[in-house]
This record gives structure tokens, sequence and C-alpha cells, in this order.
């Protein structure tokens, strides 16, 4: 079994990693990414939503920190917020929705604790992307189930899945 060695949230903070990770009561963690399924996932679905932002009324973060507890921070592939750009650096309010693309390496352990990190912080849509299954999930407090489209009430927006899996 690997060691880890604890490091304080200030050291977190002050710490530049690339890509970036998150960090989970003084561990910081590697998060999967790099492969072209899910890069293309995340470029093409960002892009869906910024070019509607304006009209949507949100503003769109591919890899933002999101400081979920005082001691745990997220870092969701996409991030979406609604209203004006938010000041902080890091987000510390509820985004509008956290959208996680899996990874071949995500395991299913980690990947519902990230949802439920979301889910108690305030977040009101997460979503699941699978490139391999070319399927999403919307997560929710009662469980996750299946979806055909991304789908926000407030503010109003619906993304089909034909424009996440081209």
């Amino acid at each position: 079994m690997e060691l880890q060695t604890l490091i304080t949230v200030s050291e977190y903070l002050s710490t530049s990693y690339h890509p970036d990770r998150e960090y989970l009561e003084g561990v910081v963690l590697e998060r999967n990414v790099g492969e072209r399924d899910h890069s293309r996932i995340q470029t093409d679905l960002s892009t869906y939503f910024n070019v509607r932002a304006e009209d949507w009324g949100i503003r769109v973060f591919v890899e933002q920190r999101v400081q979920v507890k005082p001691t745990r921070f997220r870092v969701p592939d996409i991030c979406i917020v609604a209203g004006p750009e938010p000041e902080e650096q890091i987000l510390t309010n509820p985004p509008l929705a956290c959208i996680e693309i899996l990874s071949k390496n995500d395991r299913w352990s980690e990947v519902q604790e990230t949802v439920h990190d979301y889910l108690s912080f305030g977040v009101r849509h997460v979503w699941i992307i699978d490139p391999r299954s070319r399927k999403a999930y919307l997560c929710a407090a009662e469980g996750m189930h299946e979806v055909v489209e991304l789908r926000a009430a407030d503010p109003d927006f619906v993304v089909p899945l034909a424009a996440v899996f081209k």
C-alpha cells in the first residue's frame, strides 16, 4: 500500500498541478484525463454551452476548482454557473451544474463519492457522461438515471446527446 503525504489546504492552493488535481482531506488526487474521447467531449460540450451562454445566462468553466467543503476541492470536467461571472477564483458557492466525463480508469466508487460531494454542496445538476457507452446520466439524491438530454429548468436549457456524442 502506498503511503500518502498529507498537505494543508494552503499548500494545495499555492501549488500548481498539470493537469489540476483534486484535494480531499489533505490528500492530493490525480484525475483521469488526457484521452481523446474524454477531451473531444469536454471540448465539444463546453463549446456548445459557451455559444449559448449569453442567451441562457450562464458561465461555462472547464476544470474549475470548486471548494465543496473546507477541506475538499473538486475539479469537474465542466462546470456551469448561472448568472454573472463569479468574482472568486475558486468557486465556493454551488454551481448550477457539474459535468464529469468518465475515463476508462475511473472507479465507480470514486465517481459516486464525487457525485455525493457535489450534491451535498448544493449543485442542482450533476451529469455523468460515459464516452464508451455513449450514455449520459443525471445524478440526484434519489439516485442516478440515464437521460437522453442534459436539461436545466432555471435557466432553461436543453442539450441533446447528439451534441455530446458526435
